[in-house]
């Protein structure tokens, strides 16, 4: 190899690693455990375009990195959908699911998402829970992550936030772990002055208390204990 072509190389390689940094800044910041299947898709994909641009030292430059822009671009673009819409997220990326509720195992959800009881008891070793009788609510993220809370008889089981409303949309399944219902939950809402629950972005519950932010809005009401 000629020593032009050792410098084409190199040339090559520093383009190419200052693209990819720019893409990867570009697409936002997430940890690695955290990424969705889109994010996961497009960093394999790059990965392997910049293997070939930099073997092939023959293809216009150019050539090689437009097929990175390009998925840049539409990972851009899906992750804006993604932010407009709750229902397309929960698609791409999936939702929370309980594996544990109130101390019982939730075996159906654990099939839904061929999730079995190695992969259950690895993480709670590594949350250092020794026993499954300890656990009060286990809920599979998203991102696989396993995200615990223990039983402890000073903690009640709103002691933890859950997200009542996200983008609009009732999460029925976090009122189910609370033991109410859709009908309650508006009628607290209203009780706040809130009637369209479509203008709220985000709604969370935690020890009685509700935080609300309406959409395109800084204004936020949180509001004191409520009996139910």
């Amino acid at each position: 190899m000629a020593l032009e072509e050792y410098i084409v190389v190199i040339v090559r390689t520093l383009l190419i690693y200052l693209t990819i940094t720019v893409i990867f800044r570009l697409m936002g910041k997430r940890e690695i455990g955290e990424l969705s299947i889109i994010d996961l898709v497009v960093f394999v994909m790059i990965a392997e375009l910049a293997v070939l641009a930099i073997e092939d030292t023959k293809t216009s430059i150019i050539l090689q990195l437009l097929p990175m822009i390009v998925l840049l671009a539409v990972q851009v673009f899906l992750a804006f959908i993604s932010l407009k819409s709750v229902r397309f997220r929960q698609i791409v990326e999936g939702k929370p699911a309980i594996i544990i509720n109130k101390g019982k195992i939730d075996e159906g959800a654990m099939r839904k998402h061929r999730y079995n009881f190695d992969d259950l008891l690895l993480q709670l070793r590594e949350k250092d829970i020794r026993n499954i009788s300890d656990v009060d609510f286990a809920i599979l993220e998203p991102s696989g992550k396993l995200s615990i809370f223990t039983k402890d008889e000073n903690l009640e089981k709103e002691d933890f936030t859950l997200p009542l409303i996200i983008d609009g949309f009732i999460q029925e399944d976090n009122l189910q772990i609370i033991g109410q219902s859709k009908k309650w939950l508006l009628g607290k809402l209203r009780g706040k002055g809130y009637t369209d629950i479509d203008k709220i972005s985000f709604c969370s519950y935690q020890n009685g208390e509700f935080f609300i932010d309406e959409k395109d809005e800084i204004t936020t009401a949180k509001q004191g204990s409520d009996s139910s």
